[in-house]
């Protein structure tokens, strides 16, 4: 599941990454001759790059041709799912809220957080008013849904 945002976001950075894709093959082509000791060392590294860039545009198609978009109004559930709107209640008093996104569009700062992350994949599932434990550097934290839109 993506969100229609997220959804734009991976097919922008693709399109982006398929142009890198042929600037770098162009740029292989040019320096590809190779010198008393083999491979120029450029082309070697240019072609480290490129395989970078093959990985990441495989692993976003992939995620685009599988996913569906979250479209319409989300409907009001009692039950966490990927683009739900949490509120939760950390041990005490203190309240965040996030949007459960798929991890390929997930962006702490923006308080979207990925469906396999350990507070996602807790989350996931979870009803109103749930509590889960997620194991965190600090040790354990106990988190309450207080909301779920």
């Amino acid at each position: 599941m993506l969100t229609r945002e997220g959804h734009q976001k991976l097919t922008e950075e693709l399109e982006q990454l398929k142009q890198k894709q042929e600037h770098l093959i162009t740029q292989i082509e040019e320096v590809a001759q190779p010198d008393e000791f083999g491979e120029d060392s450029l082309a070697t590294q240019l072609k480290e790059e490129l395989e970078v860039v093959n990985d990441k545009i495989d692993k976003i198609s992939e995620t685009l041709e599988l996913s569906q978009i979250i479209t319409g109004k989300p409907v009001k559930t009692n039950k966490v799912v990927v683009g739900s709107n949490v509120r939760i209640r950390i041990s005490g008093n203190q309240e965040k809220k996030f949007i459960i996104v798929n991890h390929m569009e997930s962006d702490p700062t923006q308080n979207k957080i990925s469906d396999q992350s350990p507070l996602g994949q807790a989350l996931i599932g979870k009803r109103l008013h749930d509590e889960v434990e997620v194991d965190a550097p600090v040790g354990k934290i106990t988190y309450k849904i207080v909301s779920i839109d």
